[in-house]
């Protein structure tokens, strides 16, 4: 993406601006003919979209859902669908309360940062926490709301166990888009390639946008694969300053 300052809430700076990181993240597997990638869906707060889950259960495509602990309480029927389909559904760790992993300021882009280190731990191990108790297994990934992170937060959260989920192709912006748009970008993903979009937004076109990708892809002759099954060893971070 490039040079990026985030425009801030609270009491920001006298400069109002604050450099972060959003890590990149892009499959490490050698394929003379397959074309690989990995969809990732956050679930933030909000609802279910049915439309995309059932379309991947289908499908059988492989996915890594990045869940919150707001979103685990709110979406029984969903949570279950999910753990109704382990075989294709991998489950990562969003965080508690869907606060950012930004230290300095109270929001950015109108969600709620953590501020310091203090409550990145305990939104991280509160995200944990709950899906360890609602699924009965752990997660190594951790993906932070706005995927986008203060420097001194990478290391953090590495500490306490976890690989950052990065991305390499932003499929929906924030479940922002139109279906067209969202389909369109899905459809240019590129071998390797680490796909972030939403499942919490049943209401939004976006979501449409993601099946309607998801099949363009399989019609392409796409495989799909879980983050769980490409790490630790066949998984790279690369972390871009914007």
């Amino acid at each position: 993406m490039g040079a990026f300052s985030a425009k801030l809430g609270g009491h920001a700076s006298a400069q109002d601006r604050l450099s972060l990181i959003e890590p990149s993240l892009k499959l490490s597997l050698v394929s003379d003919h397959e074309r690989i990638v990995a969809l990732t869906l956050d679930a933030c707060s909000g609802g279910f979209d049915r439309k995309v889950v059932e379309a991947l259960i289908s499908w059988q495509v492989p996915t890594t859902m990045f869940l919150t602990a707001r979103w685990i309480r709110s979406n029984p029927e969903g949570l279950k669908i999910i753990l109704d389909h382990q075989n294709l559904f991998a489950i990562g760790n969003h965080g508690a309360q869907h606060v950012a992993a930004v230290i300095g300021t109270s929001s950015i882009f109108g969600v709620r940062t953590a501020g310091d280190e203090d409550a990145i731990k305990v939104e991280v191990i509160g995200g944990a926490d709950s899906i360890q108790k609602a699924t009965g297994f752990a997660t190594k990934w951790y993906r932070g709301a706005t995927a986008l992170y203060s420097p001194a937060a990478l290391p953090l959260i590495q500490s306490l166990g976890f690989s950052i989920a990065g991305f390499s192709l932003n499929a929906d912006e924030g479940a922002s888009l139109s279906a067209g748009a969202v389909a369109e970008r899905m459809k240019r993903a590129r071998h390797g390639d680490v796909i972030i979009a939403h499942m919490n937004q049943p209401h939004r076109p976006s979501g449409a946008g993601v099946v309607n990708g998801v099949r363009a892809l399989l019609d392409q002759g796409v495989t799909f694969t879980k983050l769980e099954t490409s790490t630790p060893v066949f998984a790279s971070l690369d972390r871009r300053a914007l």
